[in-house]
């Protein structure tokens, strides 16, 4: 039996605000990436306390999207959305004014992203509520584009001003839309909560476990997996601090589901109803949209490096370099939105994908110490345009697996499949990056015989001072220790040499993962009407 609801003819102005507020939250990071090597000149850091930066952003958000959700059900979608912007609006200031790291993880990975997790969840329940049918398909083929687009123009927006100015005008910039918004919201429809009590238990097992296990990964190239490194901070049992952060976030998760399940057989209302996740196209576009984002974000942070540091690029250089991707997201994720009545989300999908497993492939060909530009940028338009098909799809499949009662359940369960993924592939990408650097520099090392008097001196500074840095770098701080010019030279061969196969690494861990992610896309929607999933019969019933 099928259960139809009024078709919505509603304006688009909605779509507009919404749509501006998804752009400027896309675009975050995507300017952080691409000008990772100035923003770490100029608050005296390096290149892993940025990768730390990045993944607690996306972190908070995936820790925090359910409870994001859960809020916009309690005070209304609306009322969700402008106070999540306020929030973000106040971190995007206090980040462009950051003095140092400190003041950075504050502003973008907290204040940034708790706001995030209010406007995110809200954007999806309002499309929803706002839109039905045909339309409602076009306006997340909008978000979609619009996430495209934004991705598209991150590299580029924040390479000229941080070329020209300084990164930090792009967050001032963010403040200003964010006032803008304030404007217009009574565009935005209003829409009722409902009262309930919090599972507050839900959100300190959710949140903890998520956070220790993202935070074991990222610190695991310092601290190593499970045999501890020199630099471990505590070993407990001789064990590295990672292998007990990973294992009690996925016992406290195990915990969330089991206490989650004991609410619901209880008639209590959970943080999260996993019965959600029993919704086959639900639980397929979860997982693909997840491994999207790993993928994504991966190759996001690997890049930058391999342009900024190792090639010399600056941000504007490495904007203008990654246009062949920016184009082709941007094309392909509006024209996946138009091929979305045509073809199955499934085919769409998976062309993507492969699309995507392609690129990567050529970029590591095609990674080296001079760039190949017309290899490259091939390899890059690939990866964009199987992105672009990506997100043009996946958000309608999720959407409209659920009634849209259910719309900021739904948002909140995908803001966290897209921030975990996220943080899961900046973390695991950087960890295996810095990881296979210090091991391929220790082996090089070893092997010269040049170097063999300093062989176990400079092998324990490798891996006490593990970070992704310049040859011109590693140069000057052989120079000041005393070594020889043989010396310096033999140094700095060995480290450039090991710079080109970390990368290639790195991004085989890439395509490795692309390649199993293949397996999920077999189970997305295979019909062309995905639409028509938001006027079904409502998989979980709302309340």
């Amino acid at each position: 039996m099928t259960n139809k609801t009024p078709e919505k003819n509603a304006g688009w102005a909605v779509i507009a605000m919404l749509a501006a507020a998804q752009f400027i939250m896309v675009l975050d990071t995507t300017v952080m990436n691409v000008s990772i090597t100035q923003v770490a000149a100029d608050l005296n850091t390096t290149v892993v306390g940025l990768q730390t930066a990045i993944t607690l952003y996306t972190l908070v958000m995936a820790a925090f999207m359910l409870l994001g959700g859960k809020l916009g059900d309690r005070w209304g979608a609306r009322r969700a959305y402008m106070v999540g912007l306020l929030i973000y609006g106040a971190g995007s200031l206090t980040t462009a004014l950051s003095p140092n790291l400190g003041v950075l993880l504050v502003g973008w990975s907290f204040i940034e992203g708790f706001g995030a997790v209010l406007v995110i969840p809200a954007i999806a329940a309002l499309t929803a509520a706002t839109y039905s049918g045909q339309q409602r398909a076009l306006a997340y083929g909008i978000l979609g584009g619009v996430s495209g687009a934004s991705a598209a123009l991150g590299p580029l927006i924040g390479g000229w001003v941080t070329a020209n100015y300084t990164w930090r005008l792009v967050f001032a910039g963010e403040t200003v839309v964010v006032l803008a918004l304030m404007l217009f919201l009574s565009k935005i429809p209003a829409t009722a909560g409902r009262q309930g009590k919090l599972d507050l238990t839900g959100v300190v097992l959710s949140a903890a476990g998520l956070g220790m296990a993202v935070f074991g990964i990222l610190r695991s190239s310092q601290w190593g997996w499970i045999a501890p490194s020199a630099s471990a901070p505590f070993t407990p049992l001789g064990l590295s601090p990672v292998f007990w952060l990973i294992s009690v976030g996925l016992v406290l998760l195990g915990l969330f589901a089991r206490h989650e399940r004991a609410l619901l057989a209880a008639q209590k209302e959970p943080m999260l109803d996993v019965r959600l996740l029993e919704i086959p196209p639900m639980r397929a576009g979860l997982t693909t949209y997840l491994c999207q984002q790993f993928i994504i974000m991966g190759i996001f942070f690997v890049l930058p490096l391999y342009l900024q540091t190792v090639l010399g690029y600056d941000a504007l250089q490495t904007g203008v370099a990654l246009l062949p991707l920016s184009l082709s997201l941007l094309v392909f994720a509006l024209a996946g939105a138009r091929l979305a009545g045509r073809h199955s989300p499934q085919r769409i999908a998976l062309a993507g994908l492969l699309s995507m497993l392609i690129g990567i492939i050529l970029l590591i060909a095609f990674t080296s110490a001079d760039l190949r530009t017309a290899g490259f940028a091939l390899a890059l338009a690939m990866v964009g345009a199987g992105n672009g098909l990506l997100v043009s799809q996946l958000g309608n499949v999720i959407m409209s697996s659920v009634t849209p009662e259910r719309g900021s359940e739904a948002g909140g369960l995908q803001g966290t499949a897209m921030n975990l993924g996220a943080s899961l592939g900046v973390a695991l990408v950087g960890s295996i990056l810095i990881a296979s650097l210090v091991s391929s520099f220790q082996k090089q090392v070893l092997t010269d015989p040049t170097l063999a008097a300093l062989a176990p001196q400079l092998t324990a500074q490798a891996e006490q001072n593990a970070n992704f840095v310049s040859v011109e770098q590693v140069a000057v701080a052989a120079e000041s220790a005393g070594l020889s010019p043989e010396e310096v030279a033999a140094v700095t061969e060995n480290y450039a040499e090991a710079q080109i196969i970390a990368l290639k690494v790195a991004f085989a861990a890439v395509a490795l993962f692309a390649l199993l992610a293949l397996w999920y896309v077999q189970s997305l929607p295979k019909r062309a009407e995905g639409a028509k999933l938001a006027d079904g019969p409502p998989a979980v019933a709302a309340g």
